[in-house]
């Protein structure tokens, strides 16, 4: 199967995928499904007993990041946290069809930026204090140092600080290059050098989901009303500063909403005053890029007491 065919993933291909897993399964359906910007997902439906399961299959320029994500579900595995998909088995395009692809189990539910419009208030509580309580036990995951994550830490960085100021740079770097606003570069450059030192407050660097927003989370209505069922989409780990993750989280999925992130925080656990200092200085200055090497539409961000508009 070529790259311009990954959408025609047949039955009878995805039985003979599932069959290295499951000897016996034979599959009634096969579902495309939303969500995978720059690979192709399948969920693979068997007749019973098998479960349905996922199949993503790699472009050739994101080959590598299958091993990153069989690694860090691994690692979420061998912690206990979760839920989140298990992997199943990995090939790359020398297996069956000529792809490279990873199955992993189907975690049940919905993504949460689907419905929450329509939950009830005390259901939209509850799903996010599990939120919390869930990034909390990613956090709780150690890392050697600081950086990139795959199946090790590229360029790792000894402390916090450092790998900071080198993010920092970075990305104000790809701001500019995107038409970012030079005055708006400008500040949030000082106000980087004012609040530096609240870098140095963290000691380790932790597991970080780093994407870990409405769209990457599942729910499902249960008999005592909506709860959280997993997660997904670890393709942009890294190991850092745990308010890394928490000021984007706060950024994409709380800013807007008061209670939302009342309770989020309430199932994440209370924090140091100075780490909550530090967090809120991230979230206010870091130019959140879009991933995908585009640029996203304008973003809202707090610099000395004053919003201004950006491209970042």
């Amino acid at each position: 199967m070529s790259e311009a065919t990954q959408s025609m993933l047949t039955a009878e291909s995805a039985e003979e995928l599932l069959r290295q897993v499951f000897p016996g399964a034979s599959v009634a359906e096969v579902i495309k499904r939303t969500g995978g910007e720059i690979n192709t997902v399948f969920e693979i439906r068997c007749a019973p007993p098998t479960e349905p399961v996922i199949v993503k299959i790699y472009g050739e320029r994101w080959r590598w990041k299958q091993e990153k994500e069989i690694h860090v579900y691994r690692l979420l595995e061998q912690h206990d946290v979760g839920p989140a998909p298990r992997i199943l088995h990995s090939q790359d395009e020398q297996g069956p069809l000529g792809q490279t692809l990873t199955i992993m189990t189907k975690v049940d539910g919905v993504p949460l930026s689907a419905v929450k419009g329509d939950l009830p208030d005390a259901d939209v509580r509850s799903v996010y204090r599990q939120l919390g309580a869930c990034l909390a036990r990613v956090h709780g995951i150690a890392q050697g140092s600081f950086g990139y994550l795959t199946t090790q830490i590229h360029d790792p960085e000894p402390t916090n600080s450092a790998y900071m100021r080198r993010q920092f740079d970075k990305k104000l770097a790809e701001f500019t290059a995107l038409g970012g606003d030079p005055a708006l570069h400008a500040a949030v450059k000082a106000r980087l050098v004012e609040r530096v030192g609240l870098f140095q407050h963290c000691s380790g660097a932790v597991l970080c989901h780093n994407d870990f927003h409405d769209g990457n989370v599942l729910v499902a209505e249960q008999p005592g009303g909506w709860a959280f069922t997993g997660f997904i989409d670890v393709e942009n780990a890294i190991a850092a500063d745990p308010l890394v993750d928490l000021a984007k989280a706060d950024y994409y999925a709380l800013l807007s909403d008061p209670a939302r992130r009342q309770a989020f925080y309430e199932g994440y656990g209370p924090f140091r005053p100075m780490r909550r200092s530090a967090s809120r200085s991230i979230a206010s200055t870091t130019p959140w890029s879009s991933g995908t090497g585009s640029p996203p539409s304008a973003r809202l961000i707090r610099c000395r007491g004053s919003r201004t508009t950006s491209g970042a």
